[in-house]
């Protein structure tokens, strides 16, 4: 048995993938733990792994809600320096009290998401075998590629590395608070944080497919694009009937776990839906209040919850965010999206989704009833933004998902134990 520790951000879009992981490697004879702040646990109880706390003088019980609703309210340039330091204090904590709690539970390898720089550099401090896992978009700098949180499309040529370059200086400098903390801490440490892009240079492991990724030349060998990883227990139970097939065809719409409460933008994309002559199904996380909910229902079916595999099955579209987990669902059943990005990576997922040709993209800051209309018409009736989402659930089917991360780690991390053992 190998005792896995799992650092990332303490967040659904991130945790509940993980979950899916750690559930497949329990089922092989490991143990799984989660370690964060205080309030992670709730993100982990009952579903297949234990908890560790790290940071509770610094994150006690209620900092986890105050975070989110920080990263549920992006406020402009000022708002999102906030959120940087904010995650940066999170990291920094993370490097200073991690590595006493890896040890009291005996952790024998660590599972680091890529969006948390603090799992990779504590495991090399350890000396502990460390594989990153992408979670959401891939975070490996190339600079043929954009960086992974700009709207800007795959281009080549001179004028475009030009763009990118700019672009990753721009990255640098916003990320600096997070450069400043890893520094510091690799310099304690004796290391270089920033070494194979502050990755896994054993295994780096993704849940999304080749096939909705920029071209790229400079990935490592050790990296490996995948299919979702799903299990049963990550599948919602319904809390009414799904909409039955009816005569209009069902869009789905969703904003995520954390942009649910943007009543705004649902009735966008209501009122489009409606001239456009579908049907269409909200689900806002349970982060609209009744009397919001009641007055979309005037224009749509709403609902908090839906299990969005099932309901995806029936949708001949989709609006989203563009959270990776949601897009991946929706693929997985060939649906065509219309992409309305919010923040954080979802522009630059959104991108490459147009690439993919899978969907039209209308970022929510410009997002009217017009635009939304003509998008969501187009992905209906042209047929090729299904033919490629169909592709892509085709190259997704290929795969075995959580199956094969699981045996790439086991491979990476358990085998080559027993044979030095």
């Amino acid at each position: 048995m190998t005792h896995f520790a799992v650092v990332a951000p303490p967040l659904p879009g991130h945790y509940n993938p993980l979950l899916v992981l750690a559930r497949e490697l329990g089922a092989r004879g490991h143990r799984v733990t989660f370690v964060h702040m205080v309030d992670a646990a709730r993100l982990v109880k009952g579903k297949g792994a234990d908890f560790a706390a790290v940071g509770t003088r610094d994150y006690p019980a209620g900092a986890l809600d105050a975070y989110v609703n920080r990263l549920a309210k992006p406020t402009g340039l000022f708002g999102l320096l906030g959120t940087l330091r904010a995650t940066a204090a999170q990291t920094d904590m993370l490097c200073r009290d991690l590595p006493g709690v890896l040890r009291d539970i005996g952790a024998d390898a660590v599972i680091a998401d890529q969006t948390e720089a603090a799992g990779t550099l504590v495991a090399r401090h350890l000396g502990l075998p460390v594989i990153s896992t992408a979670t959401a978009l891939p975070l490996n700098r190339e600079v043929g590629v954009p960086p992974p949180f700009v709207p800007w499309p795959y281009e080549e040529g001179e004028k475009a590395l030009v763009r990118n370059k700019g672009g990753y200086r721009v990255t640098d400098f916003l990320m600096s608070p997070m450069r400043k903390v890893l520094a510091r801490h690799g310099a304690t440490f004796g290391l270089d944080p920033f070494a194979d892009g502050g990755f896994s240079s054993l295994l780096t492991v993704a849940q999304m497919p080749k096939g909705l990724d920029f071209p790229r030349t400079e990935l490592p060998t050790t990296f490996h694009y995948g299919s979702p990883w799903r299990d049963a227990a990550a599948i919602p139970v319904a809390s009414a009937p799904l909409p039955e097939v009816g005569d209009k065809p069902l869009v789905f719409c969703s904003l995520g776990t954390l942009q649910g409460a943007r009543a705004d933008l649902f009735r966008k994309v209501a009122l489009a839906a409606r001239e456009v002559g579908v049907r269409l199904l909200i689900a806002h996380g349970g982060l609209l209040s009744q009397a919001e909910a009641a007055r979309l229902a005037e224009l749509a079916e709403v609902r908090a919850f839906v299990p969005q595999q099932e309901v995806l099955k029936r949708c001949a579209a989709a609006v989203l965010h563009c959270g990776m987990n949601t897009v991946l669902d929706a693929m997985a059943e060939g649906v065509p999206l219309v992409a309305m990005p919010i923040a954080f990576e979802q522009p630059a997922t959104a991108a490459r989704l147009a690439y993919a040709g899978v969907a039209e993209v209308v970022p929510a800051g410009r997002a009217s009833q017009k635009r939304l209309t003509a998008a969501l018409r187009a992905v209906l009736e042209q047929p090729r933004y299904r033919e490629n989402a169909r592709r892509i659930a085709a190259e997704m089917a290929q795969g075995r998902g959580v199956t094969d991360a699981a045996d790439l780690i086991e491979a990476a991390v358990v085998r080559p134990a027993l044979l030095t053992a």
